[in-house]
């Protein structure tokens, strides 16, 4: 309403030699024009917000996937360690089904403390396999590092992935004007993914890792 009286007014000074008919014609024809333009961009908008919000979805599943792999080959290695060190292993089995088995890691937050969780996990049991030699010579528990190895590198994409489309979509949430269509569909700015020391280093050596 009040942009078309400003538009009214603007022609009432600038156009005085237009017919009312005329300059009601073109109010309209501009109206429809900043209309269909903001139509517009709330649409791509809304589509670029969905698009990042499905990204961070996908690269959290993609780490959840395998957290869950390393928390089945930390469980593997415990229950070859206990033959040598039951106690210890146990405690270790006990715990990861406790803490981090169980539990769903589908946010940033949960994703941190589950690998804060192996990584102490695996700390403790490198400490058992340096104990016993023979044990650190298995065939298990050089496929298990290798395995690591891998999970490693996987996790540290997807990390990169889902830290720079956040970044991303939280310029957009923040952002004017995109911020105002950010606000209108419910979007919030996404926490970051911590990244510690081995994860900044490619193929990182994880014996070396996990005695710090």
């Amino acid at each position: 309403m009040y942009v078309a009286l400003l538009i009214m007014h603007f022609f009432r000074i600038f156009v005085p030699k237009v017919s009312l008919i005329h300059k009601i014609m073109l109010v309209l024809g501009i109206i429809i024009v900043l209309a269909v333009i903001v139509i517009g961009y709330f649409i791509s908008t809304q589509r670029s917000l969905v698009n990042l919000d499905e990204m961070c979805k996908n690269a959290l599943s993609q780490i959840e996937v395998q957290l869950n792999s390393r928390f089945d080959a930390v469980i593997a290695l415990a229950k070859t360690a206990a033959q040598y060190a039951k106690h210890e292993s146990e405690t270790i089995i006990q715990t990861i089904e406790a803490r981090g088995g169980g539990n769903r890691a589908n946010s940033p937050s949960a994703i941190n403390e589950q690998s804060d969780l192996l990584t102490q996990m695996m700390g403790r049991l490198n400490v058992v396999f340096e104990r016993y030699p023979e044990l650190k010579a298995s065939d298990l528990y050089k496929e298990a590092q290798e395995g690591m190895k891998q999970y490693e590198e996987n996790v540290r994409m997807s990390r990169m992935v889902y830290n720079d489309t956040a970044t991303k979509m939280n310029r957009m949430v923040r952002q004017w004007p995109s911020s105002i269509v950010a606000s209108m569909l419910h979007f919030d700015i996404k926490d970051y993914l911590k990244v510690d020391e081995e994860q900044k280093k490619s193929y990182p050596n994880l014996d070396e890792a996990f005695k710090k």
